[in-house]
């Protein structure tokens, strides 16, 4: 289990650094990094830089490329959601975005890439649905801007709320994994720091 662990999450940090806003860039000949204010190679930046058809596709294989490793891990040994190789298998492809090493370790944030990983659990649905509730909670109920800040907190809440609520710690504790690594990219991004501001819906 151990070996199949190792090479699953070694094909998982390969397939995630692999940019593909970058490869559809390329693609659409988008100069979408260069455009950008924050030169994040991600999806949002796909969209808006790149054209509706680039962000699509991107987007597509942002999430493919987290779930496919995940997805074929757990695939033919169910055990294995109960094992600490799940956690690394999990984190893998988050890694390879956030440190691509076909980019001189300078990637995204990794926020499509990790909803993929967890898409890749199913028919497990928890850990996606408290990474997307706590997304949508904190952008349009209490809403805190910039995205830079909204990030933060919601891969923190969300790991505290999967420890909380979720009897697979193993699970948990690859997305604590993942949540460090989204965090620690967002520190060293050139995304502005803007000034934290928080609204909520009924005062809008």
């Amino acid at each position: 289990m151990f070996v199949r662990a190792l090479l699953y999450s070694a094909a998982g940090y390969i397939s995630g650094s692999i940019l593909f806003a970058r490869v559809f860039g390329a693609v659409f000949k988008k100069d979408i990094l260069n455009q950008s204010r924050d030169g994040n190679p991600g999806t949002a930046n796909a969209f808006m830089y790149g054209g509706f058809f680039c962000g699509v596709l991107t987007l597509l294989f942002e999430l493919l490329k987290g779930f496919i490793p995940v997805f074929l891990y757990l695939r033919k040994t169910p055990l294995l959601f109960n094992s600490l190789g799940l956690a690394f298998v999990l984190a893998a492809p988050v890694l390879g975005h956030a440190f691509p090493i076909f980019y001189r370790f300078s990637g995204g944030k990794g926020i499509a890439v990790s909803f993929g990983c967890l898409l890749g659990l199913l028919p497990a649905v928890t850990p996606v649905s408290v990474l997307a509730f706590t997304f949508l909670f904190f952008s349009l109920v209490l809403k805190i801007e910039p995205h830079y800040h909204r990030t933060f907190l919601t891969y923190a809440l969300s790991a505290v709320l999967m420890f909380l609520i979720m009897p697979n710690k193993y699970i948990c504790w690859g997305f604590a994994v993942i949540t460090v690594i989204v965090c620690l990219r967002l520190l060293l991004s050139n995304e502005e720091k803007e000034k934290f501001k928080v609204s909520v819906l009924w005062k809008r």
